[in-house]
């Protein structure tokens, strides 16, 4: 079985510009790089990933494709452009030299303007996205899910997907409204789903299997065997579990699956929508 790990990062830490990583992620205030995560996915069976950007910048689009140049693991880069920029056109036009870069992506999840992705410049710059054959990663908290709804329903040619499940609190076991959302969301063909992010989601130290579960039913019953791929969301994924223990999780949930529906979700779907062949 062909196995890509559709979500992960690499950083060389800087505490100014990654200001995100907390005192409490100390376990993430450190350089996570292609050297580091070779290893890990040749030992579970991995045969290549998705690196997406983790500051916006268009210097950490230049850093991650050379990292993608170095190693060839690297199938796709998710990187960043400011949607809204008047010379977007011509910013996305220099990027098509670079072949491993298939996408982008915004934290909107961040944003003090909770519906910015609907926009006027923003939708406008989404529009160039889907003239120039570019993905576009959602990465949204909940109450954003009815935002994202409406955008995608107006560009039903655009190949989008939803990062981390649309990160539901499941911690707290919070459950109705992100399913009512994520339904609504799934109905859309164009849109497909990351199973990542989601051990940081839950309790970062006592969660169990059946927490996620529910979860699970959801986005596999509403985005279908075809829209779906796995996402370890590595090194982020280290404040609650370690990528075997990520890994596991989906495992179990999808053993019962046929041959089929496993080459999918491990990377068939993946491949697909990132248009790379491994």
């Amino acid at each position: 079985m062909l196995k890509i790990d559709a979500h992960q990062h690499f950083w060389l830490y800087n505490p100014v510009r990654d200001h995100w990583i907390d005192k409490d992620m100390g376990i993430l205030q450190e350089d996570f790089m292609p050297e580091h995560l070779q290893p890990i996915l040749e030992h579970y069976g991995f045969q290549g990933s998705v690196v997406v950007q983790s500051d916006q910048s268009p210097e950490e689009n230049l850093f991650q494709l050379k990292n993608a140049d170095q190693f060839g693991f690297i199938k796709a880069v998710v990187g960043w452009v400011d949607l809204q920029s008047e010379d977007l056109e011509e910013q996305l036009s220099g990027y098509t030299q670079f072949k491993k870069l298939k996408g982008f992506r915004s934290i909107l999840q961040a944003e003090a303007d909770r519906s910015l992705m609907l926009r006027p410049l923003f939708k406008r710059g989404i529009a160039q996205l889907q003239r120039f054959g570019y993905t576009y990663d959602l990465l949204v908290l909940p109450d954003q899910l009815a935002c994202a709804n409406e955008l995608v329903s107006e560009f039903p040619d655009q190949p989008f997907v939803l990062d981390h499940i649309g990160k539901p609190n499941i911690r707290l076991r919070v459950f109705e409204d992100w399913v009512k959302d994520i339904k609504a969301l799934a109905r859309h063909e164009n849109v497909y789903c990351k199973v990542s992010g989601m051990v940081t989601e839950a309790d970062f130290r006592r969660w169990k299997f059946e927490d996620f579960k529910p979860y699970l039913d959801v986005i596999f019953e509403s985005f279908g065997i075809e829209r779906i791929m796995f996402g370890s969301d590595w090194p982020v994924c280290r404040l609650a579990a370690t990528y075997g223990e990520v890994m596991g999780i989906l495992e179990g949930y999808t053993a019962g699956f046929s041959g089929y529906e496993q080459d999918l979700f491990w990377g068939g779907n993946a491949m697909k929508f990132y248009n790379f062949n491994a």
